[in-house]
């Protein structure tokens, strides 16, 4: 079964940890400094927020797959739909190890879809990758993504372009 899957962008994390805990009525399944994430059941949601974003707001949606099957059922409706396709493959981010791509919808709004396979204890494998190599600059955590034309199929880690929406890595 699919959960439904929602990450904002928040200014101040301990605020909005403590309004989404009071609206949901349940605390969060993970905190971090700069991440929460509510795994809610009615409904069924993966509700994330965090700070790493250049932008408060919506960040992106999405549907988080309890296995692989599921996974590859969206890929290929996506595909289907002849929609452009950006697959990670295995990756790290939001402290989790997840098997993921990304589609994006006509009016450029990002869409993740992906199944976890474990939690991590980072935001992501690569931006700690990145603060070991560049270790007195502000790793860049968020990129902007840029439509490709509607008859290309991204396939693969070549290229991060997908649509207008702001994904973190």
């Amino acid at each position: 079964m699919k959960r439904f899957h929602v990450h904002l962008h928040v200014q101040d994390i301990a605020q909005s940890i403590d309004f989404y805990s009071k609206m949901f009525a349940a605390a969060p399944a993970r905190i971090e400094a700069d991440y929460a994430k509510w795994m809610l059941d009615d409904p069924r949601v993966n509700f994330a927020i965090s700070t790493r974003g250049a932008a408060i707001g919506v960040d992106h949606l999405g549907f988080q797959t309890d296995d692989a099957n599921e996974l590859g059922e969206l890929k290929a409706r996506a595909r289907a739909a002849d929609m452009a396709l950006l697959d990670e493959g295995t990756t790290t981010c939001c402290y989790a190890n997840s098997e993921k791509h990304w589609v994006t919808d006509p009016q450029g709004v990002a869409w993740e879809h992906f199944h976890t396979l474990r939690d991590i204890p980072v935001f992501s494998e690569k931006a700690k990758k990145l603060r070991r190599s560049r270790p007195n600059s502000r790793t860049p955590v968020a990129h902007r993504l840029q439509a490709p034309p509607n008859d290309f199929l991204i396939t693969g880690s070549v290229t991060r372009a997908l649509g207008p929406a702001i994904i973190l890595k």
